[in-house]
């Protein structure tokens, strides 16, 4: 059961209804969680801004996915590991990898390999890495400058985590086939 009610862009802070719409052209739809933050507009244009800024960097949507569904479950969230799951597999990545990264182990394509652990670890130790994980990370071809794109796509993980665990906001339909396995 949801802790806050989800506003709708009628009923939203003024300050968020833009963002909302503009969201939800985005995705044809607006996310449970993304109605959530926008309950406090600083929250909902914070994420909008950083997730805009993500989505314009050097990964390809699959290696988004892969950053995005890795810490999904690092994060132990299950709207996001839904949502991510199907994102996942809307974008082109197999079930096989997709399943791998639900239970947590590296698919068999080595940059997605490379970018899952990369965060993984990023999260696991609070971005205190060593070099030769950024090492790892340029092996598969990523620039050293991308780990700060892995940061940024931590903190967007973090923080619609965080919102969907607080609120409880419920799993909407588009994700409920990769709800089993999202705990």
């Amino acid at each position: 059961m949801s802790l806050f009610t989800l506003p709708t862009i009628d009923t939203a802070p003024e300050a968020s209804r833009p963002t909302m719409q503009a969201l939800k052209q985005n995705f044809g739809f607006l996310p449970n969680v993304l109605a959530s933050m926008g309950a406090n507009p600083v929250l909902l244009n914070g994420f909008a801004g950083a997730f805009g800024a993500y989505h314009g960097g050097g990964f390809d949507e699959c290696e988004r996915q892969v950053l995005l569904l890795t810490n999904a479950v690092a994060l132990k969230c299950p709207w996001t590991i839904a949502a991510h799951s199907t994102f996942a597999l809307e974008d082109g990545m197999t079930q096989q990898e997709v399943d791998d990264l639900r239970a947590g182990r590296l698919p068999a394509n080595p940059r997605y390999a490379a970018l899952a652990r990369l965060s993984k670890l990023i999260l696991e130790k609070h971005g205190a890495i060593n070099d030769s994980d950024v090492t790892a990370f340029t092996a598969a071809g990523f620039a050293k400058e991308q780990v700060f794109e892995v940061i940024l796509g931590v903190g967007l993980s973090t923080m619609t985590a965080a919102t969907t665990n607080l609120a409880r906001t419920p799993i909407e339909d588009h994700f409920q086939a990769q709800i089993l396995s999202a705990t």
